[in-house]
Order: C-alpha cells, then sequence, then structure tokens
C-alpha cells in the first residue's frame, strides 16, 4: 500500500516564498501531506510588492496537470492565482475530466487591499467554468462582492453574500472576513446551503500576512486529504493560520509571511 495523503495545487509562483505555490507546499508539508503542484504563473515579487507577471502556456498547465494525475493519486486538490481566461478554462476542463471533486477553489482576483487582479473575461470564466465544481469557495470581502454583485459591509450582507455564491453551484462557501472593519474583521461565514455558521478565531496583530488566502485554502485541501469532513477541515485551517501568523516572519523591508513552519521555530 502506497502512501496516499497527497494534495495537489494550482497556483502561481512566488519568487519571495510567502504565498503562491510556496505557500501551498510549505502547508502541505505541516501536514505530513505529499504536495504536487501545476504552475499557472510566474511572478517576479518580494516584500514589498509584485515587479512582473509571467502566464504559463495553457497547453503547458494541461501538461502538468494530466502528468500528475496519470500516475499519482491525488486526494485533494487546491486552486490560487489562476491569472487569464484561458488558463482558468483549461483547468475547469481538467478538472471535470479528471473527476477531482475534493476541489477547494480560492478564487484570487482581488488582493486583500481591493485591487483587481484578473480581467472581466477571466472572473466570468472563474464564476461560471470553475466554482460550480468546487467542494469549497473561498472568496475575500471583495472577491464575494463581485461574485455576488453586492456591496458587504455587515454580518447579513456576507450572509447574503454566501447564499447568492452557493446558488453558483459550490457545495460550501467560505467568505473571509479578514478585510471587514472593526468586530468583524477576522470573523468568517460559512454556508452549506441550509445553515450558516459564523467562525471566529483571535485576531493577530502583525502587519505580516502575506500569503494568509493561499495558506488557508491550502490547509484546507490537506484537511480534505486526510479526510476530513469539509466543516472540520476549515476550522483545522484557521487554527493553522492564526497559529501561523503568531509567527509570521519580518524577512524583507516590506510585508512578511505568515510562519508556516511555526513548530520548527525556537521563539
Amino acid at each position: 500500500m502506497g502512501f496516499s495523503n497527497i494534495a495537489l495545487t494550482i497556483a502561481g509562483s512566488d519568487s519571495g516564498g510567502g504565498a503562491g505555490i510556496q505557500a501551498d507546499l510549505k502547508t502541505f508539508a505541516f501536514y505530513c501531506v505529499h504536495g504536487t503542484s501545476v504552475i499557472t504563473c510566474i511572478t517576479a515579487q518580494n516584500t514589498l510588492g509584485v515587479d512582473q507577471v509571467q502566464g504559463i502556456n495553457s497547453d503547458l498547465v494541461k501538461a502538468q496537470i494530466n502528468a500528475v494525475m496519470n500516475d499519482i493519486n491525488v486526494r485533494a486538490v487546491k486552486t490560487g492565482m489562476l491569472f487569464n481566461e484561458d488558463i482558468i478554462s483549461t483547468v475547469s476542463q481538467q478538472i471535470k475530466q479528471w473527476k477531482l471533486t475534493q476541489l477547494v477553489v480560492d478564487p484570487v482576483m482581488v488582493s486583500r487591499t481591493g485591487a483587481k487582479l484578473i480581467s472581466e473575461e477571466a472572473i466570468a470564466s472563474l464564476k461560471y467554468q470553475l466554482i460550480p465544481q468546487a467542494l469549497i469557495v473561498t472568496p475575500n470581502r471583495y472577491e464575494a462582492q463581485i461574485l455576488s454583485n453586492l456591496s458587504i459591509n455587515s454580518l447579513e450582507d456576507m450572509k447574503q453574500a454566501a447564499q447568492i455564491i452557493h446558488n453558483l453551484g459550490s457545495q460550501f462557501v467560505l467568505i473571509k472576513g479578514g478585510a471587514m472593519k472593526d468586530k468583524l474583521q477576522g470573523v468568517d461565514v460559512w454556508f452549506d446551503g441550509k445553515n450558516w455558521e459564523i467562525l471566529s478565531t483571535e485576531m493577530i496583530q502583525t502587519q505580516h500576512t502575506h500569503g494568509t488566502g493561499c495558506t488557508l485554502s491550502a490547509a484546507i485541501a490537506a484537511n480534505l486529504a486526510l479526510e476530513k469532513e469539509p466543516l472540520l477541515a476549515v476550522k483545522h485551517a484557521k487554527n493553522y493560520v492564526t497559529t501561523a501568523l503568531k509567527y509570521s516572519l519580518n524577512i524583507g523591508k516590506g510585508i512578511g509571511p505568515v510562519g508556516h513552519f511555526f513548530p520548527l521555530l525556537n521563539n
């Protein structure tokens, strides 16, 4: 019997090592889940920001997925930055072809500060091709606003948006409250189609938060690969990210990443 705790990340590369593929693989490793990867774009970035981005040819994205799936028994998948409409469409088709049902979609469209990262066409492709195949979709406040066409300022808004996003086809919706204001900051809303659950952990005061969204979705995928139930996978993942934020790394001149390997840090 071979090793079976295996997850796949389909995302962009972060040369600074704080987010994207690099964060995902570190997160999988924390859970002793073997990480496989498909790179969708390459970024030149550091703690100060992104200097350049280059998308990978969609045929090569497809080839990467096929190479992994033809040989390795992947239990769970997460998608992150998919960069453009062509790549999103290709990934959506491959998810369907390989019947990858344990799918976590982090719908990377808008940064935590509200800056739009992909085109309108790519957003439509994400909304109508990929999200309907998701087990769990994990939008931040701004992404939830785009997906629901609502302005989100309150807990009721978050709940209403979760319901609208659920109607796109994802089985479960987790709206992240990191960009919410005051008491709602860090409060997430989970919706299963019938019931809402309000998930909150302690707020960690640190400026070094780079990669939190990638890390959360990767941690959810890792827990799914370990055969945890979806809500439990999310709760475990939230606890992991909260602790990783406590041990966040001041490694550059800007916003550092969370401490993915915090058990190895002495202090």
